[in-house]
């Protein structure tokens, strides 16, 4: 599903230096696999993850999602993948404080051209899979973080994507709603969905089922969790 062979990525600092970011990450993560990427600030797991979710491109190497080649695209064509394949969550939730919970789960589908009955029916039935069905007219401001960040789940699962990739989704939540979150992210994989997720947290990535390790652009460990 998602692979990378010999990936490099640098970004500059000032007029001639580089700030070499990765440095030749080799990595394949199977459709249907639960990975968590681990690192200390600065290893480059976020860079890893835009470049994963076409927010960003590699220098060096290459880069295949669903078996396709990923070479520097325009933004219309990023976009169109994005929309087809991958769904995002965030540490910041990222709704829209002015639109509902409902509201902010159909946007994908708004995007895709689904007409708003069609599209409000299903983001209905998705927060009913998370949870909140019965939050739906409510705004950000009245939910909790955990409230959120179930919202974020659905609007990232409206779209039937293939990757799910959640960046810190635990990380501004107490102990108690992020293993509920972890539990759902489970859920969803077990119907099958690649799931990808970045953390700095050690009992976050060890429910995952493969922790990948990374240290100043490299990966120094790859390993399987009992949870395989």
């Amino acid at each position: 599903m998602i692979k990378f062979e010999k990936l490099h990525k640098s970004y500059p600092i000032g007029k001639k230096d580089f700030l070499h970011v990765l440095k030749g990450i080799d990595l394949h993560i199977k459709e249907g696999e639960f990975v968590s990427i681990m690192g200390s600030s600065g290893s480059g797991k976020s860079t890893l993850l835009n470049i994963v979710g076409l927010l960003d491109h590699h220098d060096e190497g290459n880069y295949f999602l669903n078996g396709q080649k990923i070479q520097k695209l325009n933004e219309s064509k990023a976009a169109v993948l994005r929309n087809k394949f991958l769904g995002f969550v965030f540490q910041s939730f990222n709704l829209i404080s002015y639109k509902t919970a409902l509201e902010n789960v159909a946007l994908p589908l708004y995007y895709q051209g689904v007409k708003r009955k069609e599209r409000q029916k299903i983001a209905l039935e998705y927060l009913e899979k998370v949870g909140l069905k019965d939050w739906a007219s409510h705004h950000p401001n009245e939910l909790s973080g955990g409230q959120k960040q179930r919202v974020a789940i659905a609007r990232a699962l409206v779209a039937k994507p293939k990757v799910i990739l959640a960046d810190e989704p635990t990380g501004a939540l107490d102990s108690v709603t992020s293993d509920s979150v972890m539990n759902l992210l489970k859920e969803i994989n077990k119907e099958g969905m690649t799931v990808f997720v970045i953390t700095h947290e050690e009992e976050i990535a060890a429910q995952t089922q493969r922790i990948v390790r990374l240290k100043d652009g490299i990966i120094i460990s790859d390993e399987l969790t009992k949870n395989k």
